[in-house]
């Protein structure tokens, strides 16, 4: 054979083998591939008068929404806020490989009766009010491990159908301490996709779940008390297997610690050697000189309500590079808090990146 003929037959040389691809660091999974595309919000009466009215997609003109129950109200929440995402991307049901979602109430009913609406393959979550987090976390690892291509997470909650499920019908008018916090009445959703290109908005670069944490909180109107150790352990432990720095975030938001909780969350954090300063979901939601909502907002909407209306349209414009979205519930329930039950709560945390940055 000649030497022109041998040159021709070899194989060509064997690519040098790139390193593994770091997908966890400690508690945090890391993600290369995974974009928001979209985001949509629907809001209810009350969170249409507070600080965000101009950001919501729609703010529902009263807490029926022309259904004839609250729950039934809270399902078209729901649908609502995935319509308005898909008008907004100019997509249909079929474009999304699944639909991630959950709520506050038994079996969550209100997400299963909005998701037989919605012709796309359904998981149904719950957390409680970290339900958004989780959600987000769980679907950027299915879009950046290439499971899927595009899943729709959305979260909602009601505040007369989370009163009459957790506390008091609202019939009742009983009177609550100033600890306790109001349940959000709406829904967000958001389009999380692999392979984005020019239509993302950010992407999810990281997320913490976390570990169930009870300190022996008892009182259900006192939420933030119960969900900041679980928030200060997440966000601790997501700063720390990062090795950031609280410079690093333009904003670190909890999910409904509101007022009782912020101050508590952050000297837990100073304890464990880490100083951020926390924005709140529930705090956010709602103007305290104008709305009596006692410590601050909660629910599974309040932190999607923010997300989909603050957070990511802030990162889309520019006003900060990164940012981090902690979400807290509170895992209870009417059974347990009247057997005598402690509180026990769970927080999962997001890191967000601005989709222009180097």
């Amino acid at each position: 054979m000649h030497d022109a003929d041998a040159a021709i037959a070899a194989p060509p040389p064997m690519p040098a083998t790139a390193p593994p691809m770091e997908r966890r660091r400690g508690r945090t999974i890391l993600f290369q591939d995974a974009w928001i595309t979209g985001a949509a919000s629907v809001a209810g009466p009350t969170e249409g008068r507070g600080p965000l009215r101009d950001r919501f997609d729609e703010v529902a003109e009263d807490h029926l929404l022309g259904q004839k129950s609250w729950e039934s109200a809270e399902s078209e929440l729901l649908r609502r806020a995935f319509a308005h995402l898909c008008e907004q991307m100019g997509l249909g049901h079929g474009d999304f490989d699944l639909l991630l979602a959950g709520d506050l109430l038994n079996q969550t009913v209100a997400t299963a009766f909005a998701a037989r609406d919605v012709d796309v393959p359904f998981c149904g979550l719950y957390n409680a009010c970290a339900t958004f987090a989780e959600a987000m976390g769980l679907a950027a690892a299915l879009c950046d491990g290439g499971y899927c291509r595009r899943v729709a997470v959305a979260t909602s909650s009601h505040h007369d159908a989370a009163e009459r499920q957790y506390r008091f019908p609202t019939e009742f008018g009983n009177q609550r301490p100033p600890s306790a916090q109001w349940t959000a009445t709406g829904a967000g959703a958001v389009a999380i996709e692999a392979a984005a290109g020019q239509r993302a908005w950010a992407r999810i670069a990281a997320f913490t779940p976390g570990r169930v944490m009870d300190y022996g909180i008892q009182d259900p109107f006192n939420m933030g008390a119960a969900m900041a150790p679980a928030a200060a352990d997440t966000l601790a432990a997501h700063v720390a297997d990062l090795g950031l720095h609280p410079g690093d975030y333009g904003a670190v938001y909890t999910g409904d610690l509101a007022r009782v909780g912020v101050p508590v969350c952050e000297d837990m954090l100073r304890a464990r050697g880490t100083d951020l300063c926390l924005r709140d979901c529930g705090v956010e939601l709602y103007d305290p000189r104008h709305q009596d909502v006692h410590a601050g907002g909660s629910g599974a909407a309040c932190c999607a309500l923010v997300c989909t209306a603050r957070i990511l349209p802030d990162l889309r414009a520019g006003a900060y590079h990164r940012a981090l979205l902690c979400s807290t519930g509170a895992l209870h329930s009417t059974t347990t808090y009247q057997q005598g039950e402690s509180i026990p709560a769970v927080a999962h945390a997001v890191t967000f990146e601005a989709a222009n940055r180097g």
